[in-house]
C-alpha cells in the first residue's frame, strides 16, 4: 500500500512543470515512506528507502522550465508585386531543372563538390553528428578504471609504525588493488535530456547550413556564368563598333584628302573609335577575372571558362511562380536554422535552470585489495565494495548559476527576434526580386526598341553621309548612340537573368 502511495506520488510529479509542484509530490513520497516509523520496522523502511531512490533515479520528465512555441511570424496572404495565390513554387524545382545549359549545370555540380565552404560544412556536419551521438551515452554512469600498488615506510616513532611493527612485522606497510568506480547522477530535472535536444538541434543546424551554402553556391555560379556572357557580348559589341568605325574614318580621311572636311572631323571620328576600343582590354580583363572568381568558386585554380552560347540564348522561364510566404518558412534553410536555434536556445534554459537544482548522485566502486602482493587476487577474500548516494544542493556560487539561467533566458528571447527578423527579411528579399523581374522586363523591351531604332539611324547616316546628304557629325553620333544602347541592352538582359536566379535563391531553392 505504501508503494503504491510512492508511486502515484512519483507519477504526480512526473508531470509537474514547476518547481514547486515537483517538490511538493516528492515531499509526499518523502513523508509516505519516512513518517510512518511507528508502523513499519527498521527492515521495511530501508526497503521503502531503496524503493524511493530507485523510483527517483527513474524520474526523468519532471520540467523545471517552460519552453517557448515557434512564434507566428507576422506573413502577408501574397508577396507584394505579384496577385498569385498559387502555392507551387519554383523554389520546388531541382537546380538542374530550372538551369538547362549543360556546360552550367557542370559548373554548378564542380562547385558543389569542390566548393571550399561547403567542404567545411559538411565537416561541420561530421563533428555534430558526434556530438549527438556522443548524448546518446550520457544516461549511463561515469566507469573508471584503477590499478594502483604502493609502499609507505612510516616513521618507527608515529602510530601507524608501531603498529606496523606490532601487526604485520614489518617498517613497510604495502598496499595493492585493482577496482572500478562508477559514478551516476539521475537525471531528475531533464537535463540531459535537454542536452540531447540541444546537440540535436545543433546537428539539424549544421544541415540547413549546409543546404544554405549550396543555395548560395548555385545562386552565385549561375549569376557569374550569366556577367561572363553578358561581358562576352559587350565584347562583341565593341569589336563590331570599332570595325564600323572604322569605315567611317577612312572615308572621312578620304574626304579629308580631298578637301572636301577638316582636320577635326578625321580627329572627331578617330577619337570615336578610340572609345571602342578602349573598351576591349577593359572587358578582357574583367572577362578573365570572372572566369578565375568562377573557378575558384568552384574549388579549382583559376582557368578559362568554357561557355557556348550567347547571352540572348540564355533562358529562364518567364513563367516564374513565387508561391505562397507560408512556404519560405519551410523552404528557406537560414529561417529553419533560427527555428532551430530557439530549440537550442529552450534547451540551453532548461539545462541552466536544472544546475540550480539538486543533484541525485550515486557511486559504486569494487575490485580487489590486499596488503601482500601473494594475496591480491586471493577471491573472495580480498573483494571489496563500496556504494553511496548523495544529494547535492548548490547553495552560494558568487550568483553565477543564476546569471547563466538569466543569460540563457535573454539568448532565448534573442532567437525569437532574429527569427521574426529573418522572416521578415525572407519575404522583404523575394519582394524586391519580383518588382524587380516586373521592371526590367519592362526596362528589356524599351532598350530593344531603342536599339533597333539606333539601327536604322545609323544604317540611314551612312547611307546619307556617302551621298553627302548628312555630315560626319551626325554619322559619329548615331555610331556613339548605337554602341552605348546595345551595351546597355546587354547589361539589361543579364541582370534580368541575375533577378530570376535571385528570385529562385530568395525563395529557398538550389539545395535539393
Amino acid at each position: 500500500m505504501v508503494r503504491a502511495e510512492v508511486f502515484h506520488s512519483i507519477i504526480v510529479a512526473s508531470h509537474s512543470v514547476h518547481r514547486r509542484h515537483c517538490y511538493e509530490a516528492f515531499s509526499k513520497a518523502y513523508e509516505t515512506i519516512f513518517k510512518t516509523r511507528s508502523k513499519q520496522n527498521k527492515m521495511t523502511r530501508n526497503k521503502n528507502s531503496l524503493f524511493f531512490i530507485l523510483l527517483l533515479s527513474m524520474l526523468t520528465a519532471c520540467k523545471i522550465s517552460k519552453d517557448i512555441a515557434t512564434p507566428a511570424a507576422p506573413l502577408p496572404a501574397s508577396f507584394r508585386n505579384t496577385l498569385s495565390t498559387d502555392t507551387a513554387s519554383i523554389a520546388d524545382i531541382q537546380w538542374e531543372n530550372f538551369f538547362v545549359d549543360p556546360l552550367l549545370q557542370k559548373l554548378i555540380k564542380s562547385a558543389i563538390a569542390n566548393n571550399y565552404d561547403m567542404q567545411l560544412a559538411v565537416k561541420n556536419i561530421e563533428a555534430a553528428q558526434l556530438l549527438l551521438r556522443q548524448t546518446k551515452w550520457a544516461y549511463l554512469p561515469d566507469a573508471t578504471l584503477q590499478v594502483a600498488a604502493n609502499s609507505n615506510r612510516p616513521s618507527d616513532n608515529s602510530l601507524n609504525g608501531l603498529s606496523a611493527k606490532s601487526f604485520l612485522g614489518t617498517t613497510h606497510v604495502e598496499d595493492y588493488s585493482a577496482d572500478i568506480a562508477l559514478s551516476w547522477e539521475a537525471d531528475i530535472w531533464g537535463k540531459i535530456k535537454n542536452q540531447k535536444a540541444a546537440a540535436l538541434a545543433g546537428y539539424l543546424q549544421t544541415e540547413e547550413a549546409k543546404k544554405w551554402i549550396q543555395t548560395n553556391i548555385v545562386a552565385n555560379v549561375s549569376e557569374g556564368y550569366y556577367n561572363l556572357l553578358m561581358l562576352d557580348a559587350q565584347l562583341a559589341i565593341a569589336k563590331r563598333n570599332i570595325a564600323l568605325s572604322d569605315s567611317t574614318v577612312r572615308i572621312i580621311r578620304l574626304q579629308f584628302d580631298a578637301g572636301q572636311v577638316t582636320a577635326l572631323a578625321v580627329q572627331q571620328a578617330e577619337a570615336q573609335q578610340l572609345t571602342a576600343v578602349a573598351l576591349v582590354p577593359d572587358l578582357e580583363k574583367n572577362i578573365a577575372i570572372q572566369e578565375n572568381a568562377l573557378s575558384i568558386l568552384a574549388g579549382e585554380l583559376p582557368d578559362s571558362i568554357l561557355r557556348n552560347i550567347a547571352l540572348n540564348e540564355a533562358i529562364i522561364s518567364d513563367s516564374l511562380s513565387a508561391g505562397i510566404p507560408s512556404e519560405v518558412l519551410s523552404r528557406r534553410p537560414d529561417v529553419k536554422s533560427y527555428e532551430l536555434d530557439l530549440i537550442r536556445a529552450n534547451a540551453q534554459v532548461g539545462i541552466s535552470k536544472a544546475n540550480m537544482y539538486p543533484a541525485l548522485r550515486i557511486t559504486a566502486g569494487g575490485g580487489l585489495n590486499s596488503f601482500r602482493a601473494s594475496n591480491w587476487f586471493n577471491v573472495p577474500a580480498s573483494l571489496f565494495g563500496v556504494v553511496a548516494g548523495g544529494i547535492v544542493q548548490p547553495l552560494f556560487q558568487k550568483k553565477q548559476l543564476t546569471t547563466a539561467f538569466e543569460i540563457a533566458t535573454i539568448e532565448r528571447e534573442k532567437t525569437v527576434i532574429q527569427f521574426r527578423q529573418s522572416v521578415l527579411n525572407a519575404v522583404g528579399e523575394v519582394s524586391n526580386v519580383l518588382v524587380r523581374i516586373e521592371k526590367l522586363r519592362t526596362a528589356q523591351s524599351i532598350a530593344l526598341n531603342r536599339v533597333n531604332t539606333l539601327q536604322n539611324a545609323i544604317s540611314n547616316a551612312n547611307m546619307l553621309f556617302a551621298t553627302g546628304m548628312a555630315n560626319y557629325l551626325e554619322v559619329i553620333t548615331a555610331q556613339s548612340n548605337v554602341l552605348q544602347s546595345e551595351l546597355e541592352l546587354a547589361a539589361i538582359t543579364r541582370e534580368q537573368l541575375s533577378a530570376k536566379v535571385e528570385l529562385y535563391r530568395s525563395l529557398g531553392g538550389g539545395w535539393k
